[in-house]
């Protein structure tokens, strides 16, 4: 009998005995539960046709192939894809009592989600990039942005994702789940998964923070440094010329603050509850992924121009 109890201890502890997991949810009010779920259908059918409708213009436009363009495109593709990981299953488990989520599945949504999430920040690192070129280099900016180097920074940044998500998973998977399984949250992400971990997770947790938590703090003081240093190069630029580039530097900056601020609230910290994570969470996963292409579009006369052809193209047809 003994030896079968300490084969049983020593199984539980080489394996994961949690098969699902189940989701407390945005919060315990059945009546905010369907205030959240309209609101958040309703923005999520018009701003997601938006961000195709952005793709489609980009590539369907002869005039829209200068890199900024092409880059717009892949940030509208992964804004959108970003928001097939978390938005859908949310708005059904709005209506369901029970909201269940098998581990295998858990850690696909994490592995997504943090895929997705680190390749579009390093494409907004792309695209600061091609606007220092473009403002500050003018005159080496179709040598140095050529097609080539575009679709090589592209390959890039998937496979910073790709190894950035591969390591949370990995580090993931070698910690034992026993119970208990309820997830403090309406999806899976690494703070609540490692705290229903049954080891002491502290490294893990420092290893986390470092990956990801550095990884966003760094990439964010890139980016407002490199805006800063193009903003101080347009100073001496012509009118027409210096508004167009205040005008890109400012979206970019606004789309930054977006994208970083939620992202540094969530991993640059230990991994302790704060009354305000799901609500950070909520526009982090859902809101502002779906808006970011949305903003820039808006700021951006040339886009909007061809949308504008594009839509009454069709329409007369």
């Amino acid at each position: 009998l003994c030896y079968s109890a300490n084969q049983s201890e020593m199984e539980r502890g080489n394996s994961t005995v949690v098969t699902e997991f189940i989701l407390l949810g945005l919060t315990q009010s059945r009546h905010v539960q369907l205030l959240v779920f309209v609101l958040v259908l309703v923005f999520y059918l018009i701003i997601l046709p938006g961000n195709f409708l952005i793709i489609f213009t980009i590539k369907s436009d002869p005039g829209l192939t200068a890199p900024l363009y092409f880059f717009l495109g892949n940030l509208a593709f992964l804004d959108a894809s970003y928001s097939f990981i978390v938005a859908p299953r949310m708005l059904v488990d709005f209506l369901s009592e029970k909201k269940i989520i098998s581990y295998r599945g858990c850690i696909t949504q994490l592995f997504f989600l943090h895929c997705l999430g680190v390749g579009e920040m390093f494409l907004l690192v792309v695209m600061a990039f091609d606007r220092y070129i473009a403002i500050c280099h003018p005159l080496r900016y179709s040598t140095v942005m050529n097609p080539r180097v575009c679709y090589a920074l592209l390959l890039a940044l998937w496979l910073g994702g790709f190894t950035h998500s591969i390591v949370q998973v990995a580090l993931i998977l070698h910690l034992p789940f026993c119970g208990p399984n309820q997830l403090d949250n309406f999806f899976c992400d690494v703070p609540q998964v490692i705290k229903l971990a049954c080891t002491d997770t502290f490294v893990v947790e420092l290893l986390m923070v470092s990956n990801s938590g550095l990884l966003t703090l760094l990439c964010f003081l890139g980016l407002l440094a490199s805006y800063a240093v193009i903003l101080c190069r347009v100073k001496g630029h012509t009118s027409e010329g210096k508004n167009k580039a205040l005008s890109t530097c400012t979206t970019h900056i606004i789309i930054v603050f977006l994208m970083f601020g939620p992202a540094i609230f969530i991993y640059t910290r230990p991994f302790r509850a704060f009354p305000a994570d799901k609500v950070v969470s909520l526009f982090h996963t859902v809101i502002f992924p779906l808006m970011n292409p949305v903003i820039y579009t808006f700021r951006n006369q040339e886009v909007k121009a061809s949308m504008r052809r594009l839509v009454s193209y069709h329409m007369v047809c």
